[in-house]
């Protein structure tokens, strides 16, 4: 385990296995070696690392996950201004919890109204499968809604923590069609605009249709 971890935590040899969009997994690491690797890349926003019950997995975005992501921030950035929307972008900041075993790293994520320890919506982008169930994890971490980008949509989910026997599928989350922390936004509108390839074209159309 220890020469595991001292691999996962070597950058340069962390370079040298993950390709533009792949995924690292390493089973059996404690929440001390956890935290030594978000300590050492630190420095580094690069990587994605979540983390669930000793299961550590760290993602190397490429160019497809990172367009979609990026187009979506601002998207959902200029949303917010033009409804007078008071919230704080957290971006990729970590967020983990010890007790319960659980750690991530989302896209994108807000507080809505006013900035807490925990967002209020993660936002994640899916190029390649997860080995990490990513709703348990932001159920743990108490995220309100969760927003899966993923083949050209968003799949929207919010977290029903007085019924959760009721979603054991999906982890305690509803699937939603309507962003219940945004309710007037049209998520249609948001996705076919987070398609168009340039963004003056993107941000008129979006803008338009608010």
């Amino acid at each position: 385990m220890l020469d595991t971890l001292k691999e996962l935590i070597d950058e340069t040899s962390l370079a040298q296995t993950l390709n533009p969009e792949e995924r690292l997994t390493s089973e059996g690491v404690n929440w001390q070696d956890y935290e030594t690797l978000l300590a050492k890349l630190e420095d580094n926003s690069h990587y994605r690392v979540s983390y669930l019950d000793g299961v550590l997995e760290i993602l190397s975005p490429s160019s497809q996950h990172e367009k979609p992501k990026t187009r979506l921030a601002s998207l959902i950035d200029f949303y917010f201004y033009k409804k007078q929307i008071q919230a704080i972008p957290l971006g990729s900041t970590t967020f983990r919890n010890q007790l319960k075993q659980a750690g991530a790293e989302p896209d994108e994520s807000y507080c809505i109204g006013s900035e807490k320890a925990i967002p209020d919506l993660a936002i994640e982008v899916i190029v390649t499968s997860s080995s990490i169930n990513k709703l348990e994890v932001y159920r743990r971490l108490g995220v309100a809604e969760v927003w899966f980008w993923r083949n050209n949509q968003l799949s929207l989910y919010h977290l029903r923590e007085e019924t959760p026997t009721l979603f054991e599928q999906t982890r305690g989350y509803e699937q939603i069609a309507i962003s219940e922390l945004l309710p007037e936004l049209n998520i249609s509108l948001l996705e076919e605009c987070t398609l168009i390839p340039t963004l003056i074209a993107a941000f008129e159309r979006f803008e338009a249709g608010l």
